[in-house]
């Protein structure tokens, strides 16, 4: 698409423009197989990588690359596991390694029963995440005042919890969510 060419919906972040605003995972599946199945099924251009759960380097074991193919999807690497913000940026830098990677979508949890972003550290994180020249999507709490903070540190986009990862909720917080949408 040309720079004069505007989809209905689409939108973009750190350069890169979309048509789905669906981003499918990689765990939970079966195998890479059903994996990529879904996401070409769901329509989604993005997928999120999750570093630590994913073969993307051991060519003796099946690859996510085999399936879930690189030239059609954008990987957004994924920091789902790390609960420090040292964790975090270090498995990114792996994700450089790997794949090039630069647009990352940053978690740093804060406990493994609900699954929310330790705020602090993911603040921290994101700081030295930005220096180093990463384009980062952050996960964070529906807190306006943090998600402004995050926007002015840098980020590419910010990813609020909406409802508990895995809950199927729905969204809990619309003030929350509408003041971040606002600001």
């Amino acid at each position: 698409m040309d720079g004069n060419t505007q989809v209905e919906g689409a939108w973009s972040v750190a350069g890169r423009t979309f048509t789905s605003r669906l981003i499918v995972g990689t765990g939970k599946y079966k195998d890479y197989a059903q994996n990529a199945a879904a996401a070409e099924a769901a329509g989604a251009e993005i997928v999120t990588v999750a570093l630590r759960r994913v073969n993307l380097s051991d060519p003796s074991q099946p690859m996510l690359v085999d399936y879930v193919k690189p030239d059609r999807f954008t990987f957004l690497p994924n920091t789902a596991g790390c609960f420090t913000g040292e964790d975090a940026v270090r498995t990114l830098r792996l994700a450089r390694e790997a794949g090039g990677w630069d647009l990352v979508k940053l978690e740093v949890l804060s406990n493994t029963k609900h699954l929310l972003p330790d705020m602090e550290e993911t603040l921290r994180a994101l700081k030295l995440l930005i220096s180093e020249g990463f384009q980062v999507m952050v996960y964070c709490t529906d807190d306006p005042v943090y998600a402004l903070k995050l926007e002015e540190a840098g980020a590419a986009a910010i990813m609020p919890a909406a409802a508990p990862i895995g809950s199927g909720r729905g969204i809990q917080n619309f003030l929350n969510l509408g003041l971040i949408i606002e600001q």
